[in-house]
């Protein structure tokens, strides 16, 4: 439940802040103009003893996937009533507990889809034309010692798996069908308003594919959801993508299965333990690494801060939140 438009009047609009969150070096200054911002990170106090301090206060708090908001945060807030986060994805939030306790949620819907799918897209052809390698071919100056480099694949006509047909899916979609892609998916429901081929089964849909993109949320049902089963079969000339989250791929598998050639390469953003990322995929010429950037332009940053201060001006006005997370069962 949000404020009333005479709380409004009364209560200053405090937002909790734990650390740091994505774009607040660059917003911290316009956000604290509109906001009383407590930044428990600038506290001498530890976080426990600042949050009990603070807890009849804190209505609305401010988190990004790098914070941790469990239930040993929650207790100590029993007035919190909304959290706004600066990711798409909320598997660092206790969701039970906050659909428990009527705590409303609010992410950035679909402002990074774009960007997301792009570099899914340029992960995806990096990986097929070899292009991180042809260029590091180059630079070491062995392009006139060692001649042409070795030829890469086209991306037209491939079958692409989509695991995850959100708004970042169907953005990766609406792209490879551009380059004549032939498109299948994974999801928890067929999607009616789609023509593209349905596989309730993930290791069905990568049996029947030439890529793999992983551009679903990390939950329990999707931990370690590719597994070896569905590398198996993926197969020797598959291609995987992952622009999700790192655990929805069981690292260890992945990282044998390139070790040992039985997949054909990869385009990573995400990893299971950032940001630390498996040694034995920095020498791989077929797999290409970003560290967790694919939502990060100056134009999603401006586009998230207004959505975030929309978000916190619609609670404090009792009004509707902009981007609310549905928490049904």
């Amino acid at each position: 439940m949000a404020y009333t438009q005479q709380q409004e009047q009364e209560l200053p609009k405090v937002v909790l802040v734990l650390r740091p969150t994505i774009g607040f070096s660059d917003y911290g200054k316009q956000f604290s103009e509109k906001f009383h911002l407590l930044k428990a990170w600038e506290s001498p106090m530890p976080t426990e003893q600042f949050l009990a301090t603070h807890a009849s206060s804190v209505q609305a708090m401010l988190c990004s996937v790098g914070t941790p908001v469990q239930s040993d945060v929650l207790r100590l807030l029993p007035s919190l009533k909304v959290i706004v986060t600066t990711s798409a994805g909320l598997n660092q939030i206790d969701l039970p507990e906050c659909r428990r306790r009527g705590i409303s949620i609010a992410n950035t819907g679909t402002i990074y889809s774009a960007d997301v799918a792009d570099v899914a897209l340029g992960l995806l052809i990096d990986v097929l034309r070899k292009i991180t390698a042809a260029n590091r071919y180059v630079r070491g100056g062995l392009w006139p010692i060692q001649g042409d480099y070795p030829l890469g694949s086209k991306l037209g006509g491939k079958r692409v798996g989509i695991v995850g047909l959100g708004n970042i899916g169907s953005e990766v979609a609406k792209r490879v069908e551009a380059f004549g892609c032939i498109i299948s998916y994974n999801s928890r429901r067929k999607k009616p308003s789609v023509s593209y081929t349905y596989y309730p089964d993930v290791c069905e849909l990568a049996a029947n594919c030439d890529i793999l993109v992983i551009c679903c949320a990390l939950t329990d049902q999707t931990h370690h959801m590719i597994n070896k089963d569905v590398l198996l079969a993926l197969g020797e000339e598959g291609v995987i993508v992952n622009i999700g989250r790192g655990a929805v791929i069981d690292e260890k598998e992945l990282v044998r299965f390139l070790v040992e050639g039985k997949i054909a390469g990869a385009g990573l953003d995400v990893f299971e333990n950032e940001p630390h990322v498996p040694k034995e995929l920095f020498a791989m010429d077929n797999v290409v690494l970003t560290p967790h950037r694919a939502v990060f332009t100056d134009e999603s940053f401006l586009d998230l801060y207004e959505l975030i201060v929309g978000n916190f001006e619609a609670f404090f006005s009792g009004k509707p939140l902009l981007s609310p997370v549905a928490l049904d069962e």
